[in-house]
């Protein structure tokens, strides 16, 4: 089986809420490998490549304007099936909705302030990872835990 990775980013609304160490905490619990980690101040164009599927709605000015409001922490996760489980964790987009255990399901109330944003696809992860991380930021290691969360066969 092959390892994928997937972009999350959590929100202004996160990092005011003070969340970052919990949302790490359940991504590492659940045996995802952490491959990049950074704060950035997203820029305009950034931004209208991030959410170019939104850029004919009427919320993508507010949402442009929320994601740059103040600093995100952009991470890179790495794991076999990585995109689903990562939104699997997450939760629903509506934090009112949210299946409870989920970090939107525990901590959000909001449809726009979620907390969190995940790649839907793989092409989205791979495209996503390209706006916000270069190459050189993103490390291959081998993890002591690997072989206690995945099968041999999994691994190979």
């Amino acid at each position: 089986m092959k390892m994928s990775r997937t972009a999350v980013l959590v929100k202004p609304d996160g990092l005011q809420r003070g969340l970052i160490g919990e949302i790490v905490s359940r991504f590492e619990r659940k045996g995802l490998k952490l491959i990049g980690m950074k704060m950035v101040s997203l820029s305009d164009d950034q931004l209208s490549d991030w959410y170019a599927e939104h850029k004919d709605k009427s919320f993508f000015g507010d949402l442009k304007s929320f994601m740059s409001s103040m600093p995100i922490v952009a991470m890179v996760w790495e794991g076999i099936d990585a995109v689903p489980v990562v939104r699997k964790l997450i939760g629903t987009t509506s934090g009112r909705e949210a299946e409870a255990g989920s970090i939107r399901g525990d901590f959000g109330m909001s449809q726009q302030l979620n907390l969190i944003h995940a790649s839907a696809k793989d092409e989205d992860a791979r495209r996503e990872i390209r706006i916000v991380f270069d190459d050189d930021e993103l490390f291959d290691y081998h993890g002591a835990m690997e072989c206690v969360i995945y099968a041999e066969y999994e691994r190979k």
